[in-house]
């Protein structure tokens, strides 16, 4: 009898990690998907960056401007400026529409050029 418990004891034991094991996988496995399915909307939001950005740098190349006197007018490095035109930042509230005032344009006007 004690035999037939110490086996079943130690096989319990034995599915203990292999259930923890398993668990994990489908964590992992869930979270996995969870990221590929969330590509779509990183991209998109690239997207749009990248379009306040094309929408900055048409504005102020039609505007005649650099990004030194842009930078200099709002008060920020020219290294902010190119970051916003590239998209890889997005200029705070304060700083688009000093944007906009600067290129002659209201703020809304400026985004509505963003797809």
């Amino acid at each position: 009898m004690a035999f037939g418990l110490n086996t079943a004891l130690v096989a319990l034991l034995g599915l203990v990690p292999l259930g923890i094991g398993m668990a994990l996988a489908v964590l992992a496995a869930r979270a996995l998907l969870k990221y590929i399915r969330s590509k779509d909307a990183r991209q998109e939001r690239a997207q749009v960056k990248r379009s306040l950005g094309e929408a900055l740098r048409a504005r102020r190349t039609a505007c005649k401007m650099t990004q030194e006197f842009v930078a200099e007018a709002l008060g920020v490095s020219r290294q902010a400026v190119s970051k916003w035109e590239q998209g890889t930042a997005d200029p705070n509230t304060s700083n688009l529409l000093g944007l906009a005032k600067l290129y002659g344009v209201s703020a809304e006007e400026l985004l509505k050029e963003v797809q």
